[in-house]
């Protein structure tokens, strides 16, 4: 479906916008605005990163932006993010996508049928922005998520699909992560460091914030995880502490039981008559002794 954004509107720019692109649908637009071929077959390739290219006479974004239907494992650029094509010059701005992503629309009503967006470099700033704000959403879930993790890991036993959350937290982060750095070239090009336009201020404000909120989900990630593998080493080693001091405890009476046990025919306890609660006694003081050599030490 192709659609022009900006018609009847009193703007000095066409904003084509095109929804579910068919090959030879792209091919067409591409004749007719001169668009590279290269990035053409680009706008065709589903998993996409975001990239910045200059050609003469137009300049080709790709911009990948958060998909709100959240899934626990998704964990993927594809699964996690869907890619928004943008061709811009001075007379146009043309935008394509797979799917119906509807700031698009909101863009054109609030802005260019209002008469906010005089210029498409304008329409471009405020699509990267609404982009960038599509981060927020998944960056409060993901912050929901470490802190209910936080108390699983804290507070009650070791689970499995403790591990396994934590495993697609983290992957959702450094997928989120990777997309915000190669956005950094979109942002950094668009926003020249001595630039006077507020909008695109605003828009490489947006992006700092999200950088570093990412970059703080990250963080707590992996300092949670590293907390669950040293609470789970603490608990196996609290385990094997209670297994050794039990063998401690057995290891002499299995002694003494050997010794008996071996049968040989020159051994007086065997007939003797208080041989059997004298070697019972034995082991209660043997065991009695470890204990308190135990208690001594400290160590229970």
């Amino acid at each position: 479906m192709t659609r022009n954004l900006a018609e009847n509107h009193g703007v000095d720019y066409e904003w084509i916008d095109v929804v579910s692109p068919e090959e030879a649908e792209l091919k067409k637009i591409a004749k007719q605005f001169g668009l590279h071929e290269a990035s053409v077959n680009d706008c065709l390739q589903p998993g996409h990163l975001p990239k910045y290219e200059r050609f003469k006479g137009h300049t080709f974004i790709i911009l990948r932006v958060y998909d709100s239907e959240w899934d626990s494992e998704a964990d993927t650029v594809q699964e996690l993010t869907h890619k928004i094509a943008i061709f811009i010059a001075e007379n146009f701005i043309i935008t394509i996508h797979r799917q119906e992503w509807p700031p698009i629309v909101q863009i054109s009503e609030e802005f260019v049928c209002g008469g906010d967006c005089k210029t498409a470099q304008h329409v471009l700033t405020e699509i990267i922005k609404r982009g960038l704000h599509s981060y927020e959403e998944p960056g409060g879930k993901i912050t929901e998520h470490i802190e209910y993790y936080e108390k699983q890991v804290f507070l009650t036993a070791r689970k499995a699909s403790l591990l396994k959350g934590l495993y697609f937290l983290k992957r959702k982060v450094d997928v989120i992560r990777r997309l915000l750095l190669l956005t950094h070239d979109i942002i950094d090009k668009i926003d020249p460091r001595d630039a006077s336009n507020a909008y695109t201020r605003d828009c490489r404000d947006l992006f700092v914030k999200q950088h570093s909120l990412f970059d703080s989900l990250s963080e707590q990630i992996n300092n949670l995880l590293n907390i669950y593998f040293n609470i789970s080493s603490q608990r196996t080693n609290e385990t094997m502490r209670v297994l050794t001091i039990f063998s401690v405890f057995f290891m002499p009476l299995t002694f003494i039981v050997g010794v008996y046990g071996m049968n040989f025919q020159n051994m007086p306890e065997l007939k003797w008559d208080w041989g059997y609660p004298s070697a019972l006694i034995l082991m209660v003081v043997v065991t009695l002794g470890v204990y308190l050599w135990f208690r001594k030490k400290k160590w229970l």
